[in-house]
């Protein structure tokens, strides 16, 4: 266990509170005009997966536990869970439900992804900051329409909607941020 700053803490992050290992779901850091800085976290208790919330001042030190965190590539999903590879070793780990969460709609074949494990037991999945999908559905494109401030939505060919400017049109490929399924721009490829 590693004493670190509250204010650091992200999502993915492993914390041991009341005796307990928590994994942090989302982390966020709120400066009120008046009083103390927070900290406010939500987090799943490893043990039985209740969810638990978490608030600390960002000045506080809180104990962060010391998890494994390596490469694996996206194999297949099935009921049993989501099974990854990991390429050095060829080891297999599967993945349940809960710790990938709404993330599954990014998942294609080969894909790798960042596993946070805990004494052999993933914990959390870390996406790349970006990914490339393409546009199977949106509004038609308008002529002489500008790209200002203004978005409409569109569907992804992983199912997902996203906002884009008004030049973007159908089969065009885009990048997104998976953190907010936030627009960034066009596909250079």
């Amino acid at each position: 266990m590693v004493k670190v700053i509250a204010s650091s803490l992200r999502k993915g992050n492993v914390v041991e509170q009341d005796g307990n290992l928590h994994v942090i779901l989302t982390a966020e850091n709120v400066h009120p005009g008046k009083g103390n800085s927070v900290t406010n976290v939500n987090m799943r208790r490893i043990s039985d997966g209740v969810k638990v919330i978490g608030r600390w001042r960002t000045v506080e030190m809180v104990e962060k536990a010391d998890v494994d965190e390596r490469e694996y590539d996206y194999l297949y999903s099935d009921a049993e869970g989501h099974h990854f590879m990991e390429p050095a070793t060829y080891e297999q780990i599967t993945v349940s439900e809960d710790v990938v969460g709404d993330q599954k709609a990014y998942l294609t074949d080969g894909m790798k992804v960042y596993l946070k494990t805990f004494e052999g037991n993933a914990i959390a999945m870390e996406l790349p900051q970006r990914l490339t999908f393409e546009i199977v559905e949106t509004e038609p494109v308008v002529k002489g329409q500008t790209a200002s401030s203004s978005f409409k939505p569109a569907i992804l060919n992983n199912g997902l909607k996203v906002m884009v400017p008004p030049h973007i049109g159908v089969g065009t490929r885009i990048v997104i941020l998976t953190e907010d399924n936030s627009y960034v721009e066009r596909a250079k490829d």
